[in-house]
């Protein structure tokens, strides 16, 4: 790992979580582990990666408690150094008794994410593994530990693995031709043979950057806003959609003045519905705030939900609003017939519905629709992509750099071997294999202590 320095002094954390439990571990890290463990079990060292019961005693050898102890010895632990784990009990006493013991025996204990730090710093992982460890850690639905999964088990590596060979391949290319330009065995615009290749590696660049967002979604959640007139029946749509009484329903009309958010799970992705401000003209201050905050949650959103009373000719404005792929949901069906020739009803880029939030007719169909509409856009699929705004701005890089070679390649091979090397660098810096300490501290800040 180029420009990365790793930490010799041991460290310890609790890796269980806080509180009362059956049991608590404390996992200790660095040179003096094997040394520490002696000290504290006053007994010759358990074999390592076998699980052993032992006494452990404080420093004026005061008993604290019979763990079991799980040794490993670098490079082969988790790390990539001498390890140890103590499962004691979850006694919050014990847990403050042995780290007590710890920090008298000179260890420090360690910072937010320093485990993997270090594992990534000593080779047994690249960043992009890392953060998926840290995006499985933080899953709350199914979507997200898959994708987070198949990320911490090397599927993004793979690919930039394969983009680099392709990088490498063109620049042997290009650099055969500037390093031998008199050479009889070398061919004419040797470089040139590096064009069609660079051409179909802009395209897998720009695939997977079209398709980044449903990453981002899958990782983050997706965003729902319900815009509509007053009276319209948002809140009661909302609280239908989210099974519980979320928003306060009420015949005067604009109830609703600050955004109301449920956050719920939808085809295993995390949700956040917005129920908004009544859309329309007002002199009323707060309410004209409301109305402002609704059009700007709307226009933020990825998926927007239109509620619309067809007998209120006001209702239809909202339409302006939406964008292709939003929801048109007629409410109140159980008071009125569908409306035959509806604006917009047509729209073949946006899904109509006739719903009744009072007596629930027409919303399983309309949740029927956002799960489908919600996995087609946002759901994880097979392949491994791209998850964070990191991975976005490199492969940008490396996309407008192999953009650059392209066209330099007509020009001269010397400008185009440097746009590749850009490229190249571009990747290293997917990977963390540069000297980015800032984008580190960034992404291993995230984790838990003891992680």
């Amino acid at each position: 790992m180029e420009n990365q320095t790793v930490s010799r002094e041991t460290i310890f954390a609790l890796a269980s979580a806080q509180g009362r439990a059956g049991v608590a571990i404390i996992r200790m890290s660095g040179p003096d582990s094997a040394r520490i463990l002696k000290q504290l079990t006053k007994a010759k060292l358990p074999k390592p990666r076998l699980a052993s019961v032992r006494k452990l005693y404080d420093a004026q050898g005061e008993k604290i408690d019979e763990a079991l102890i799980l040794r490993f010895v670098g490079p082969a632990s988790f790390t990539g150094e001498d390890m140890v784990e103590f499962h004691i009990h979850g006694g919050p006493s014990l847990v403050e008794s042995l780290s007590e013991a710890l920090f008298t025996a000179g260890l420090r204990q360690a910072e937010a994410g320093e485990f993997t730090k270090r594992a990534f710093q000593n080779g047994k992982m690249d960043l992009t593994e890392a953060e998926g460890l840290a995006d499985l850690i933080d899953a709350d639905t199914q979507g997200q530990r898959k994708q987070a999964l198949r990320q911490m088990q090397g599927g993004l590596r793979e690919i930039y693995e394969n983009w680099r060979e392709k990088i490498i391949d063109s620049l042997a290319f290009v650099e055969g031709e500037i390093d031998f330009p008199d050479e009889d065995d070398v061919p004419d615009a040797l470089s040139q043979r590096a064009g069609p290749a660079l051409a179909l590696l802009a395209q897998e660049l720009e695939a997977i950057l079209a398709d980044s967002q449903r990453g981002e979604r899958t990782r983050h959640g997706v965003d729902i806003a319900i815009i509509g007139a007053p009276n319209a029946g948002k809140s009661s749509i909302l609280n239908r959609l989210a099974k519980r009484d979320a928003a306060i329903v009420s015949a005067e009309a604009g109830t609703t003045r600050d955004i109301v958010e449920v956050h719920m799970e939808i085809a295993s992705i995390p949700v956040r519905i917005s129920d908004t401000a009544g859309l329309r003209e007002t002199k009323n201050e707060i309410e004209a705030e409301g109305v402002r905050r609704a059009k700007v949650r709307a226009a933020e959103s990825d998926l927007r939900i239109a509620i619309i009373d067809h007998q209120d000719p006001q209702g239809l404005d909202v339409l302006s609003e939406l964008q292709d792929g939003d929801f048109i949901v007629y409410n109140k069906a159980d008071l009125s017939e569908e409306p035959s020739n509806a604006p917009e009803s047509q729209n073949v880029s946006r899904e109509t519905f006739f719903v009744s939030a009072h007596t629930q007719q027409g919303l399983g169909v309309l949740e029927s629709a956002l799960k489908r509409t919600i996995t087609a856009r946002f759901g994880a699929n097979e392949q491994v992509g791209i998850t964070r705004a990191r991975h976005v701005n490199c492969v940008k890089t490396a996309l407008f750099s192999i953009k650059k070679a392209q066209k330099a390649l007509l020009i001269a091979p010397e400008l185009a071997g440097a746009d590749l090397h850009q490229a190249l660098h571009a990747i290293k810096e997917l990977a963390g294999e540069t000297d980015i300490e800032a984008v580190l501290d960034k992404v291993f800040s995230s984790f838990c202590i003891g992680k």
